[in-house]
């Protein structure tokens, strides 16, 4: 019986375990979009966007096309590129503040830090076919 007993305690734990992995994954921002905010490359970021994005970068505020936002988040980077990554001086250009996430739709605040001042980011990620598309882009100055 003792086997039985320690069997249902290892599925019980295991099953568990798996959940929180799940649910772990879930809230997990792709790589790629970070990269793309500490290197300041447009067309990397781009690879998200859906169809139309809402955008609000600076003086921009509308409905995009992936490649009128494109040129857009490519101009922005062009005249405020992100500070040097460098770990050990706390330099770090991107940073996330907040993140939540409710089925396949999650929210992200993060921090900008460039060479002409620090700027609020928020994006809204929504899920398709396994896949993260950006729906809405804020940029705004801090």
């Amino acid at each position: 019986m003792l086997p039985v007993k320690k069997l249902i305690i290892l599925i019980v734990l295991l099953s568990g375990v798996l959940v929180a992995e799940a649910n772990s994954g879930s809230e997990k921002i792709p790589g790629d979009i970070y990269m793309a905010f500490q290197t300041g490359n447009a067309k990397l970021l781009a690879n998200y966007f859906n169809q139309n994005v809402e955008l609000v970068v600076l003086s921009n505020d509308n409905v995009y096309s992936k490649a009128q936002a494109q040129q857009i988040v490519n101009n922005f980077f062009s005249n405020f590129p992100p500070i040097g990554f460098d770990e050990d001086k706390g330099q770090i250009p991107f940073s996330v503040i907040h993140q939540s996430g409710r089925g396949d739709a999650q929210s992200v605040i993060g921090k900008l830090k460039t060479n002409k001042g620090d700027f609020r980011v928020y994006f809204l990620l929504k899920k398709y076919s396994g896949k993260d598309y950006i729906h809405q882009l804020r940029i705004e100055k801090q």
